[in-house]
């Protein structure tokens, strides 16, 4: 539920329903707007006491929220949300884009890719020290030695930087390391995990199980804002279906549906999605053009001998087209890239 307090309700007003909120047994969580104050109303279901509370004087209406997810809905959070990582916006009407290798190979790979993301307009650094993998053969990352060049590299170059936890064991360590905090598609639905990262209060980029829905992807988001952190990014990377010409089938129409029904920023990653170097810059495009408020691309100074998804990453000049391109489809759709 939500509460809506009269226009200009004073401080003792709003606490004094804040009290009767917790005497029903729920969790109250106040919204604060220039004229007027909303209280959320949190707890298990069936919710009672709707009638008692629109009988207090200083509420003006109580609305029931329709949907299963609370914190991320529009009806909860009418604005849409802008998160700083590392003193760099996400969300908004501004278009950011978040490059790097897949995994980080070495220090002077890093530095070689964080310095062209930089000098071409890339606004964070991505690199993978820990990597789930499909095959147990098939290279896992450098591991904390990896965490400590990304760190290294994203300070000397000036960029901040996001990389993926991968399980609870390595989260501490990770958080050190990064600004942003990545979950990856193998783990969203792993409700331990990111529960845990949520309680580093490190912005959390979150991406779209590759078979889940949007509303499981919502309810995942849920999980990271009940616990208080409020600094999320949430990610289309496409999705298995039974087109083999891709590696993944990029959803374009999930990104205005998140849009329409959470007030969180929405990242398209068309390298995960395409898993070819030729497909990247026109899923990026067609991204921005659906809303996305920013891209994830991988980029490696020489993809032929990556040690992890080779063919799906830009060399730095290819990078260089895509911002370019980025920005004149941004600006056609009423966006700007920092």
């Amino acid at each position: 539920m939500l509460v809506i307090m009269k226009l200009n309700a004073s401080s003792g007003s709003i606490d004094r329903v804040q009290d009767e909120i917790v005497k029903l047994g729920y969790t109250p969580k106040p919204i604060f707007g220039e004229a007027r104050t909303v209280v959320g109303v949190l707890g298990l279901k069936p919710l009672r006491g709707k009638q008692h509370l629109e009988s207090l004087p200083e509420v003006a209406d109580v609305l029931e929220i329709s949907t299963p997810y609370k914190l991320a809905s529009r009806e909860w959070h009418p604005k849409e949300t802008i998160v700083n990582v590392g003193g760099t916006s996400i969300g908004g009407d501004m278009v950011s884009i978040i490059a790097g290798p897949c995994s980080i190979e070495s220090y002077e790979q890093l530095k070689t890719v964080g310095e062209a993301v930089k000098a071409d307009g890339g606004h964070f650094l991505r690199g993978g020290a820990f990597k789930p993998r499909t095959s147990p053969y098939a290279f896992q990352g450098m591991g904390v030695e990896g965490l400590k060049i990304l760190k290294q590299v994203g300070e000397e170059v000036g960029l901040p930087t996001v990389t993926e936890v991968t399980d609870t064991e390595n989260l501490d360590i990770t958080a050190q390391h990064t600004d942003m905090l990545q979950i990856g598609t193998r783990n969203m639905q792993n409700f331990t995990l990111i529960k845990a990262a949520a309680r580093t209060q490190k912005p959390i980029f979150l991406k779209r199980g590759m078979s889940a829905t949007v509303k499981e992807t919502i309810l995942a988001a849920e999980y990271i804002l009940n616990e208080g952190n409020e600094n999320l990014v949430l990610c289309e990377r496409g999705i298995r279906t039974y087109v083999d010409h891709t590696r993944n089938t990029l959803d374009v129409s999930a990104i205005p549906a998140f849009q329409r029904l959470t007030h969180l920023p929405v990242v398209v990653d068309p390298s995960h999605a395409a898993g070819k170097r030729s497909k990247v810059l026109p899923l990026s495009l067609a991204g921005i053009a659906a809303g996305a408020q920013g891209v994830m691309v991988e980029v490696h100074p020489n993809p032929e001998v990556a040690l992890s998804d080779g063919p799906q990453q830009l060399v730095p000049a290819d990078f260089k087209e895509l911002v370019d391109r980025i920005r004149l489809v941004a600006e056609a759709v009423g966006k700007t890239v920092n």
